[in-house]
């Protein structure tokens, strides 16, 4: 076995051995002194830095066969069908399933809750939700409605065709929303990911703009589950890093996928964007993927889903005249570098965050921080910005 492999091994097996707890106390990348850009993040650092967007998790794992799970993006505490917001989906690479999207792209809204899930259960945790939905206050004399649920593949990790979500289960991560602090790492629909071949999973990030741009505030978060070189503040530390395909043929497992996979990007903002500027806010997204290393390969679904929850855009199905405040053009680039900003550190964290999972095909190891941290201290500094 290569000298590398051989720490692989043992910072898996170690990290398998711990209780959950310590396992928890993985930093995120911040904490663990790794600066990603040049904007400061909100208070929590994650997606709840907007206002009234809350995330929660429900997660399924038993055993080595099941890992996987939900995980609910809310844009605000209300009704969200009585109270839609202008929102906009961009397709980086198609391969994948995106229940709803087309009323989006069409109408410009969103009516419901995001959900996010693993592949096959896409349409289980729609029905679900349309159910929960239509059992709420106010919803007596619906007869349409437009659930978004998006997905990548945790086939490694967890039986993907036992199709095992129920409604309860969606249910919990619909009604066990928080709208503080964001759980990241082997959790809801990140319980059965591997991104870069570790264990991937889910993670946040939010950029406050000072005032003379707006003050606005942009969250991410991601479901990371694809490949690449992985680069992390624009050192490559994939270089570093032991090789993950080693550790897995070492248990005689078959390797996790270093490149197909896919990643669901959800972006909020306070800033008060139509439908067009969401679209353009989204496709920025896609720069913080590319940081990272992703070439966004031939097998990977890779979704952006942006929303405004500002407060004068909300709209009301029963009103005529739909209010549709908006940004000025020049006032965009701030919130574009806020939006590839935050999405690469919360692909970061959803790394730094996850636990070592022994699932259905195989072992995801989580990444080993040393050699990340050690190649970011080494790396030389970047010349500073000419006034």
């Amino acid at each position: 076995m290569k000298p590398g492999s051989i720490l692989l091994l043992a910072l898996a097996t170690s990290a398998a051995l711990l209780p959950a707890s310590a396992a928890e106390q993985r930093p995120r990348a911040r904490d663990a002194g790794v600066t990603i850009g040049t904007m400061s993040p909100g208070p929590r650092n994650a997606i709840t830095d907007v206002a009234g967007v809350g995330v929660g998790h429900a997660t399924l794992a038993e055993g080595a066969r099941l890992n996987t799970g939900v995980t609910a993006v809310v844009p605000h505490a209300g009704n969200v069908y009585r109270q839609r917001v202008p929102a906009a989906i961009v397709v980086g690479n198609g391969y994948g399933k995106l229940a709803g999207i087309t009323q989006v792209q069409e109408l410009g809204e969103l009516e419901t809750p995001i959900l996010l899930t693993g592949t096959l259960s896409t349409w289980k945790v729609a029905d679900a939700t349309v159910d929960w939905l239509l059992r709420q206050p106010g919803m007596e004399n619906v007869r349409s409605i437009n659930p978004v649920v998006g997905e990548t593949n945790d086939g490694y990790l967890s039986d993907i065709r036992a199709r095992p979500l129920t409604p309860a289960l969606v249910e919990r991560a619909l009604t066990g929303v928080s709208y503080a602090e964001v759980e990241e790492g082997s959790v809801g629909a990140g319980a059965g990911t591997v991104a870069f071949g570790w264990k991937g999973g889910i993670g946040t990030s939010s950029r406050a703009l000072p005032r003379q741009d707006g003050g606005y505030t942009v969250g991410v978060l991601v479901q990371s589950n694809f490949g690449g070189e992985l680069t992390i503040a624009g050192v490559p530390v994939w270089k570093v890093l032991p090789d993950p395909a080693a550790y897995a043929r070492s248990l005689k497992v078959p390797p996790p996928s270093n490149g197909d996979g896919s990643i669901m990007i959800v972006v909020a903002t306070d800033a008060p964007l139509d439908a067009a500027q969401l679209q353009r806010l989204a496709r920025r997204a896609l720069v913080g993927v590319a940081r990272t290393g992703s070439v966004m390969s031939n097998g990977s679904g890779d979704y952006v889903i942006a929303f405004s929850t500002a407060k004068d855009n909300l709209r009301d199905p029963d009103v005529d005249v739909q209010p549709a405040r908006s940004v000025a053009g020049e006032a965009m680039s701030p919130l574009f570098q806020a939006t590839a900003e935050a999405t690469e550190e919360a692909i970061v964290n959803s790394l730094f965050r996850a636990r070592t999972v022994h699932g259905h095909r195989g072992t995801a190891a989580a990444m080993p921080l040393q050699p990340v941290l050690q190649a970011l201290r080494q790396a030389p500094p970047r010349a500073s910005k000419t006034p």
